[in-house]
């Protein structure tokens, strides 16, 4: 997304269905997700700090829920993409922070 916004823009099912391309907001997202990977990555060590980086994916993969909604439940590509780069790894993020964070 940082390096290659446009091919990222271009290529990634649905992401034209959002509006026009926007250089800045896709930097702000790819930011988004390298704070909350590297808090994952610390999170192996203080398991909090995991729990709160998990925190914004899975509000992501809830607005993803509700755009999916939004669009009659279709069984289509956009949803397949949704499913696997938004929805599985937010919430497996989300479980495994949660679940060690008192180990």
């Amino acid at each position: 997304m940082w390096f290659h916004p446009h091919f990222w823009y271009e290529t990634v099912p649905g992401i034209t269905m959002m509006g026009p391309f926007n250089l800045h907001f896709i930097r702000d997202i790819s930011l988004g997700y390298l704070v909350g990977g590297a808090g994952l990555i610390y999170g192996i060590r203080n398991p909090g700090i995991a729990v709160f980086a998990a925190i914004w994916p899975a509000f992501h993969a809830i607005y993803h829920i509700a755009i999916f909604f939004d669009r009659g439940i279709p069984m289509d590509t956009i949803a397949a993409a949704n499913l696997l780069f938004i929805q599985i790894s937010a919430w497996l993020s989300l479980w495994a922070a949660w679940s060690r964070r008192w180990n």
